[in-house]
Parts: C-alpha cells; structure tokens; sequence
C-alpha cells in the first residue's frame, strides 16, 4: 500500500477525521420556561389562546401569507387543506413520490387518489414537466413538496395549474423561513401546510399550521380544524358550515413555539451561511455534488443538508459503504432520502379496509403502479442526508466534513477491499 498523507479511516482501523458536537435538539431556554408557566397560572391550556394568537401572526408573516391557523400536526395540514379545497372521492392528486408518506396518506383520507410523479433529479423536488403530463380529466389539485434543502419550481407549477384550472397545496413541512423570489414558502399556492414535529428547524415536539391568502379558505380551515365551529368575527359571504372533527393545538405547544420562533432567524441565517460554505468545498471534490440552488430561491431554510454521491467516480463503492465510512469519520448520522413511495414500507395504503371503496379505487391506490427511477436511484445510490444541527456547528469545524470525504477519497482502494470483505462477512 502506497504511503497516504493522512491516518487510515476509522473503518479501515485509523483515527477519525475529527467528531461533530452530539448537539440537543431542539434547543431552549428560560423564554420556553417562562412561557410554560404563564399559561400553566393562566388556566387556558386548549385553544385560541394569547400565545396561540401571536404566534400564528408571527409566523404567517414571516412566510409572507396574510392568514395563519395553527392544527394538531402536518398530515392533518394537508388533509383539511383538501377539505377546504372540496377535494374527495372521484378526485386525482398529484404527488411527489419522494416525500414522506404523510403527503399521499393525507389524500386517501379524503377518499381521492394519490397519483405519484418522479423527481428533478438535482433538487428531489417533483419534476413539474412528469406533473402536467399526469394530469387527467379527473385532476383537481397537485401537492407539491419542498424537499430536505430545495423549493419545487414554483413559477412552473403555478403556470400549470393555472391553464389546469387546478389548486395548488404546499407541503413545506421541510421548508420553514424558505422563500422563492421573495415571497415565503406556503404563500405561493392556494394553501400552505407545515409540521412542528420534533426533527423539524422550528419545533413544539408535535403540531402543524396552515397558511393561505384567500379570507374564505382562512374560515373553512377554521372550521375543518374546530369541530365545525364558525371563527368569531367570521362575514357571512366568507363562511359555510362543513362537517369536522377537533384537530387543534394546544396553548402549551403554541407557548414553546412562540420562544422557539424567537432564535429562528439567528438560525437561519447559520444555516444558509454554512450551506454556502458546504456547496463550495464539495463541488471541488470529484464524484461529489451539493444540490442545485434555484436562482429563484431567495432565501434556503433547510431540514436536511443533502448532497449526491457518484460511485463510478468511487470507482464503484457503493452508496451505503460511503454513509457508513464517512459516518465514522465524522460522528454523525448520514443518512438517505426517504423510501420512494411505491416501495415505501410505511406508504401501504391497501393494508386499511377503510381505503377499499370500490375494486377500481383499490387498484388505483397501489403505490406499485408508479415508476419512480430517479427517486430510487437518490434512495439506493445517489443521496447523502445530514439533518441540520450539523449547520449550527462553527464553520472552522464543519470543514471537517469536506475533509472526511477528502480523507476516505484517498483510499478508495482500500476502501473497495473493506467493502468486499463486509458483503463476505
């Protein structure tokens, strides 16, 4: 073996790269604290509460959207986003098929039918050219996610959906603080629905929002989430009584995000700093690509820093030997994307009785049906997924993570043999 300017990797039996901080998530302090305490004297713990009312207004202006409504989480979001929108049975969706399940789940609860599109494959957002050509007759809105670190083309698809006559739904439950020329994620479309759960960059340990523009969707929304109740102040020509049931948060999960809100943008402004520096070190490294930054992408929040991986750069190490070595170089998780929802093992929608509406319902909501290479070549081969505490680090240290990959480059060859010896074993 040639002598290597650096000690072997950790998988070969050398010394680590260097080791990330093992970080809390989330973060909090004595605002949180005080914050508990006031609505625990308080006495009003359920809803429409004061810090519930802030913070619904802080936080749809900071996405840029006139209303704001918080619900009990992002797949409840979604599903009373179509509700407003008076979408069920009969009716087609258009979704990614890289998302998490949550986004396709929350159309069967409405009894309409997913219908899955592939992946632009250097954003992992949906490909807005496979959504126009999977409308059909019966189409009636596209749901489209802002995925990890990246914004779906938002002036392509609103384009689409307006010679469609179709609505439009944002799942950004990835995408908080992000905006696309300017205007925040979730104000763009008909309705935007994000998740505070607790992997996410502003968190309450669970809960979700809805935003929108359009005074008549804020009272239906406000309904669907209230057990039907009509909002106080609510003009007659804005509202109409719809069937519901409780999905609403509570005044103690407003409390905590209303102090989490408070270093938002401190950590956002990290984020994307650290980004920057990130994309630029691993464009320099052969077989390494960050994702591409739409120019109309005027500010990148992210839940995830994700980058691609070439094993025919690697000389063919696969994609899971890379995780694996580099993890251990830097004493982090790297991960991948979510499972492709047509081979998703928490996507099983035919496993529910209460899905079986007719035999033709039945077929059309097998995920099977769909052809999504380009999201299984991100989950298998391709994606690198580092979830964003990493971006919080001193950007002295987050150069450690270019160096790794730098370190494990130089052994390739070794690293191939350790490969092979791990499949044997």
């Amino acid at each position: 073996m040639t002598v290597k300017e650096t000690s072997l990797p950790m998988v070969l039996g050398g010394s680590p790269m260097g080791r990330f901080l093992q970080r809390q998530w989330p973060l909090f302090g004595e605002e949180e604290r005080h914050n508990l305490m006031q609505v625990l004297d308080s006495g009003r713990w359920a809803f429409d509460g004061p810090f519930e009312a802030k913070f619904e207004g802080q936080f749809a202006s900071l996405q840029n959207a006139k209303y704001g409504l918080c619900v009990a989480n992002g797949t409840i979001a979604i599903q009373l986003a179509l509700e407003a929108l008076d979408i069920g049975a009969g009716d087609e969706v258009i979704v990614p098929g890289l998302t998490w399940q949550a986004t396709a789940a929350a159309v069967l609860d409405v009894n309409a039918t997913p219908v899955m599109v592939d992946a632009e494959p250097d954003t992992y957002c949906p490909d807005p050219s496979l959504i126009e050509a999977a409308i059909t007759p019966r189409t009636k809105a596209i749901i489209v996610v802002h995925l990890y670190c990246s914004m779906t083309d938002m002036d392509r698809v609103l384009d689409i959906a307006k010679r469609n006559g179709l609505f439009v739904i944002e799942d950004c439950a990835h995408a908080h603080g992000s905006q696309w020329n300017g205007k925040g994620a979730g104000s763009i479309g008909d309705i935007g629905c994000f998740s505070f759960q607790l992997s996410k960059t502003l968190t309450g340990g669970e809960g979700g929002f809805v935003t929108t523009n359009d005074p008549a969707l804020r009272e239906a929304l406000y309904t669907l989430r209230n057990c039907g109740r009509r909002r106080e102040g609510a003009i007659d020509s804005q509202w109409r009584p719809i069937q519901s049931g409780n999905y609403r948060m509570t005044e103690w999960q407003s409390a905590i995000l209303l102090a989490q809100l408070g270093r938002f943008e401190e950590q956002m402004e990290r984020h994307e700093q650290n980004a920057r520096i990130l994309d630029k070190e691993l464009a320099l490294i052969p077989g390494i690509a960050p994702m591409r930054v739409p120019e109309q992408m005027s500010r990148r929040n992210f839940y995830a820093y994700v980058f691609r991986y070439d094993a025919d750069e690697w000389d063919g190490l696969k994609a899971t030997s890379f995780r694996r070595a580099l993890a251990e170089e830097v004493g982090v998780l790297i991960g991948t994307t979510y499972a492709p929802l047509n081979a998703s093992p928490f996507y099983q929608p035919q496993t529910k009785r209460r899905h079986h509406l007719n035999d033709e319902y039945w077929k059309m909501i097998d995920p099977s049906r769909f052809n999504l290479p380009v999201a299984q070549r991100a989950y298998h081969d391709e994606a690198m997924v580092v979830q964003h505490e990493i971006l919080l680090e001193d950007p002295e240290r987050l150069l450690m993570l270019p160096a790794a990959i730098r370190k494990l480059r130089e052994y390739k060859a070794e690293l191939l043999d350790w490969e092979a010896k791990s499949i044997q074993n």
